[in-house]
């Protein structure tokens, strides 16, 4: 490995973030002037405009543009508070039941959505005010909110699967959705437990049942919205379609359940919906081919290798090394979000998990677990800033609150790190992988 490579690649990158460049073109830049140290300028412009044009050109990537417009759609479409509504009846009689509500509400909503930013505004915003009305500390509250707005990214469809299949040359998308369905269900109801505890400590209300008739309908109510993840999962499991394609069908059945069936919304709204959609669907494409320069640029100068071999020298101890990567993600997560720190950081250790034997599967569900908890942590955790925007509490209130949740997560994470069946069980079971 060429130290002054190394160097200048994560030099550059960390001088220009620093700067406030934006991400993707501090991550371009970065690989462009890796690329100088040895060629032309001309011949280094061409290689990165090149692989950026040639890593857009996926028709696995079509289904990230769809997947977050049938997001914003279902943001706007009043689906959030169908969800909610049920996940009161599902939760409603344990200890500090809204608390609970909150933990399947965002779930089910982010899950839905696949956006834990989308689904801490969503569900905050409506939880917020209810737990102030009843007596729960607000910090609590939005710390609870905060911890378990990534679950969605685990529990299928997810852009973030779909994007480390981009970068690990195909692994199977139907393979990493399924992958992640009991680290996600694990996480929420580890977090629920957590929650349970503190609010029997503190004598949180339990909410009155209500009438059987209304529980039902509040179940009812939900269940269109929930059939989308029946309808792209078992699309996808039974072979009937793509995640692609899948992301399509959800972009109609979102279409049809707000303008058609619940009428939240109207044509006229739709230019808007598209627009925003687009805007964010540019800036994750943007950084997703400025990050495949970058990993060209990391393999010319053969830094993942070389990463490698100096990880492997340090410890035979397979439990060692997947400890050292586990605490290296969790840094990285806390100062950078996570589509960028997937994007850089896969190239560099799937080398090594593939050494030690790991199934590339599993990584990709133990990186997205790590990197959930990122996006909870100061300084640059984007679910925390919305979770505490929505609770109207400053971060220095909620850190205290969160440290329990990020212990249990943390621990959660080892256990899915080292148990591999948690990840492997379902893909093997539905779809013999």
């Amino acid at each position: 490995m060429d130290i002054q490579s190394v160097a200048t690649l994560f030099g550059t990158f960390a001088i220009l973030m620093v700067l406030g460049v934006p991400i993707a073109f501090s991550i371009g830049l970065s690989a462009l002037a890796t690329f100088l140290l040895f060629m032309s300028f001309d011949q280094s412009v061409y290689i990165v405009a090149q692989q950026v044009a040639s890593g857009l050109d996926s028709f696995t990537l079509l289904a990230i543009p769809f997947f977050i417009l049938a997001g914003n759609i279902m943001n706007r479409g009043g689906i959030a508070l169908r969800l909610i509504e049920f996940a009161k009846v599902l939760g409603g009689r344990l200890p500090g039941s809204l608390a609970h509500c909150n933990v399947i509400a965002n779930m089910m909503f982010g899950s839905i959505s696949g956006s834990a930013v989308a689904s801490a505004a969503a569900v905050g915003g409506v939880m917020s005010p209810l737990q102030r009305k009843e007596g729960y500390d607000p910090a609590y509250s939005a710390a609870v909110n905060v911890a378990s707005c990534p679950t969605g990214l685990l529990i299928p469809p997810s852009s973030t699967f779909i994007v480390y299949s981009l970068i690990t040359n195909g692994t199977s998308v139907a393979a990493l959705f399924v992958a992640g369905y009991i680290p996600g269900i694990l996480m929420g109801v580890c977090l629920m437990l957590v929650a349970g505890v503190i609010a029997k400590r503190r004598g949180y209300p339990v909410a009155e049942r209500p009438p059987l008739r209304e529980m039902a309908e509040k179940a009812l109510n939900a269940m269109l919205p929930l059939g989308l993840i029946f309808i792209v999962m078992g699309g996808i499991v039974g072979g009937v379609f793509t995640a692609t394609e899948a992301s399509a069908v959800a972009v109609v059945y979102t279409l049809f359940l707000a303008l058609i069936w619940y009428r939240e919304i109207s044509l006229r709204d739709l230019p808007g919906i598209i627009l925003e959609s687009a805007v964010t669907t540019s800036i994750v494409l943007l950084m997703i081919g400025c990050s495949i320069a970058m990993s060209k640029a990391m393999a010319f100068a053969d830094i993942p290798y070389s990463i490698s071999d100096a990880l492997l020298g340090l410890s035979e101890n397979p439990l060692v090394l997947l400890l050292i990567i586990n605490v290296a993600l969790l840094v990285v997560g806390t100062f950078m979000d996570m589509t960028p720190a997937l994007l850089i950081f896969t190239p560099i250790f799937l080398p090594v998990v593939s050494d030690l034997g790991m199934d590339p599967v599993h990584f990709g569900v133990v990186m997205t677990f790590n990197l959930c908890i990122g996006i909870c942590t100061p300084p640059v955790g984007s679910a925390l800033f919305v979770g505490c925007s929505v609770g109207d509490v400053k971060i220095g209130q909620v850190i205290k609150p969160m440290l329990p949740f990020y212990a249990v997560l943390v621990g959660l994470l080892l256990v899915v790190t080292y148990v591999p069946s948690l990840s492997l069980f379902l893909p093997k079971l539905l779809l013999g992988y």
